[in-house]
């Protein structure tokens, strides 16, 4: 994992080297201070009986100024240092969040639903986020913290070897506090990431659907269940990082330990260097002065805050880790539709073929949502498929695009099996309007340019007019550069249906599918939608799925879809006399009709 996520500094070699060079000046900036604070000291302390002479003074300034001069390189070393881990930091997470976009871009539906779209906004940024705090933490720390400890521990012996092995009893200590924290926090880490996908589920339900919510006057309901899953992510997150805060008091109270240990027995030493108990009954070591035993804390407390800093970092490699599998499991999934080998690029016609097909989806039952389905569909015929909810219409559609595979058998278009096309002449040969209309923000020749990116004003015009939506465009305050809301939310629900009909038809394809496309329309527009289909679209092969019986009436063959299998192929009057299904669905839409 470690390796995979480092190559990609690989474009910011540059700033990932020279910031720890930096960061190792730095350090050495920070561990001379005390030493030469306590050449100062120690000089104060000689003459202190006497009166300090030129010698002195020239002596304290001497080192003063050097103090300073320490200070400031070291200071420019970490401000800088710390600037280049922020731009390899952030540049590698850019380029780890641009691939796990273009992975996810190539993802079939089928992997969108096993990894669900909320979970995959989390892991494109907090996962992602997570993984760059850490990076950045890396480049300075990771040179921060061991040669802070190797410089502080040298110096602290140097200056007294015996009283500077007091730390080393606190060094087990701080160990097995970082691997028992590490150990346990790992999972609660993952936990907590998955519970933030459930909130994200819960927010990007609420917000997409808000106007549903709000003309149900379920705004209290949906309080309730964010309320749910904000109260899971803090529990959660609670029992997680009072794990981790734990580190700090441990590594606090080993600290206070140390340094009282040291001035105890140094504080007895600078008073009385014949003290018991201390190297023998009377103590023969190296006297210590004033000024060492302040920088011998000095550098006490660096070794354990270096230790502390570095502990601190493997907690975060702990959450890291987690967000690293998460990002790496969207990498390496495998996406089960590409393009193969040899790929067909060509399509000829508009001509489809289902051959005993059978599909089921990856995440359900494990029951088959279509069975056996034999259709032969000619090109530039036109289709009507009606069914019950639930009876798999708009899974049949999908198949034909290839935004799923089947299970078992072939869907072929133009005499070839969809599986032997490359997927992008593919999708351009077959435009999909979906259920679900979707348009984007921008103007209305920017989400017609969807259907065609080099299409001019007049193409544009032509296909609104085929879709019958040249009529309000034409008077919107700005024509094809009024602005629209995300989601077109400043059209309505027709508008939108007509714009999706429009912009598919700039696509120039051989099959167009209608999915339930119209049922915002009133019946008159619907009409000369089908009429200008009929007229100036007789060429391509069009899918109609419907719940208006009326909308597919004129069809040159009506498919009855019943849970999942065909249950009859026909026209409407061959249809009217030989499927229950199909009569029952007319007689009652015509009562309706005539009772309104």
């Amino acid at each position: 994992m470690v390796k995979r996520l480092v190559a990609y500094f690989k474009n910011y070699k540059r700033p990932a080297i020279l910031c720890p060079v930096l960061m190792f000046f730095e350090v050495l900036g920070d561990v001379i201070m005390p030493y030469l604070m306590a050449k100062i000291l120690n000089r104060v302390d000689i003459t202190r009986e006497n009166v300090f002479g030129m010698a002195d003074i020239y002596y304290v300034l001497k080192i003063g100024g050097l103090m300073v001069a320490v200070a400031l390189i070291a200071m420019f070393c970490g401000a800088y240092s710390s600037r280049l881990a922020a731009i390899a930091g952030m540049g590698a997470g850019a380029e780890l969040r641009e691939d796990l976009y273009k992975k996810i871009q190539t993802f079939s539906f089928s992997n969108i639903d096993y990894f669900s779209i909320p979970s995959l906004i989390t892991r494109l940024t907090t996962d992602v986020n997570n993984l760059q705090q850490v990076g950045m933490m890396c480049l300075r720390m990771l040179v921060r913290s061991p040669f802070m400890f190797i410089f502080a521990l040298v110096l602290a012996l140097k200056i007294h070897a015996e009283l500077a092995v007091v730390f080393l009893f606190a060094i087990p200590v701080l160990a097995a506090a970082i691997i028992v924290i590490m150990k346990m926090a790992h999972p609660r880490f993952m936990a907590f990431q998955d519970k933030i996908d459930g909130l994200n589920t819960s927010v990007e339900e609420n917000l997409t659907n808000i106007r549903v919510v709000k003309s149900f006057v379920r705004g209290e309901h949906e309080k309730a269940k964010f309320k749910r899953s904000n109260d899971d992510l803090t529990a959660t997150g609670i029992r997680a990082v009072k794990l981790v805060i734990m580190n700090m008091p441990i590594m606090q109270l080993i600290v206070y330990i140390c340094i009282i240990a040291i001035l105890f027995f140094g504080g007895r030493i600078v008073v009385d260097t014949s003290i018991e108990g201390f190297g023998g009954p009377a103590y023969t070591g190296r006297p210590l002065q004033t000024g060492d035993l302040l920088s011998l804390v000095s550098y006490v407390t660096q070794i354990l805050s270096s230790l502390m800093m570095l502990s601190m970092l493997f907690l975060q490699f702990t959450r890291a880790r987690a967000s690293g599998a998460r990002v790496l499991e969207v990498l390496d999934a495998k996406v089960d539709i590409t393009d193969p080998e040899n790929a067909v690029t060509t399509i000829e016609n508009g001509a489809i073929d289902f051959d005993n097909v059978s599909f089921r989806y990856r995440t359900g039952s494990g029951e088959n949502t279509l069975e056996n389905i034999n259709l032969h569909i000619k090109s530039g015929e036109t289709i009507g498929i009606i069914g019950s909810t639930g009876s798999a219409k708009t899974t049949l559609v999908q198949l034909i695009p290839r935004l799923y595979d089947v299970t078992s058998g072939s869907v072929k278009v133009g005499g070839v099996d969809v599986r032997e096309y490359a997927i992008e002449p593919l999708h351009d040969a077959v435009s999909m309007v979906l259920q679900k209309n979707t348009l984007f923000s921008g103007t209305v020749r920017d989400n017609m340019k969807w259907g065609d990116p080099d299409a001019g004003d007049e193409e544009i015009q032509k296909a609104c007019e085929h879709a019958q939506a040249w009529d309000f465009v034409s008077k919107m305050p700005e024509g094809l550069d009024t602005d629209l809301s995300q989601g077109g939310a400043n059209l309505s629900g027709g508008q939108k249906q007509r714009l999706c009909i429009a912009r598919a038809l700039l696509k120039h394809p051989k099959i167009i599918i209608l999915d339930d496309s119209t049922s915002a329309v009133d019946t008159a527009t619907d009409a000369k939608i089908r009429q200008a289909f009929e007229e100036e679209l007789s060429g391509i092969t069009t899918i109609i799925i419907a719940q208006r019986v009326n909308s597919i009436l004129h069809a040159d063959r009506i498919i009855v879809l019943d849970d999942g299998r065909i249950s009859d192929v026909g026209t409407h009057d061959e249809l009217m006399k030989s499927s229950e299904i199909y009569r029952d669905v007319y007689t009652s839409q015509q009562e309706g009709a005539i009772s309104e």
